[in-house]
């Protein structure tokens, strides 16, 4: 189901590029804030933490936490399947997938990794 959410976030941004949406102060779970997402660009700093869960791990070995929500962005570090993650938030990348951003917990490094990378599909609170 959160799949579904997912694909139909990246769709609604492409084909309605020119309708804008507000998004309330709070973040919402996605089913109420999915069009809210945006791209966040390479070296655009670190985001508001705004989901509750914490210390999730099983993430893909080797996956890359980048500087920015797309895969040209530079990776400062990585996941491997045992680290403890913290999600953020999450935004939709100008690649047309969804992206979160969290800490690694074992080494630090905070940044953005590709939704499908990470256990559950990422967080549910938009950025």
């Amino acid at each position: 189901m959160r799949g579904i959410t997912k694909a139909a976030v990246a769709v609604a941004a492409v084909s309605m590029p020119a309708v804008l949406f507000a998004v309330p102060a709070q973040a919402a779970p996605k089913a109420e804030a999915e069009f809210g997402a945006q791209h966040f660009a390479c070296g655009s700093g670190a985001r508001p933490n705004r989901d509750p869960i914490s210390a999730i791990t099983g993430a893909s070995s080797g996956a890359r936490i980048r500087t920015g929500s797309a895969t040209s962005c530079t990776a400062p570090g990585s996941i491997q399947p045992s680290d403890q993650l913290d999600y953020y938030c999450y935004t939709l990348g100008n690649d047309g997938y969804t992206w979160t951003y969290l800490r690694n917990r074992r080494t630090g490094v905070q940044g953005w990794t590709r939704d499908d990378l990470l256990p559950g599909g990422g967080s549910n609170y938009v950025c």
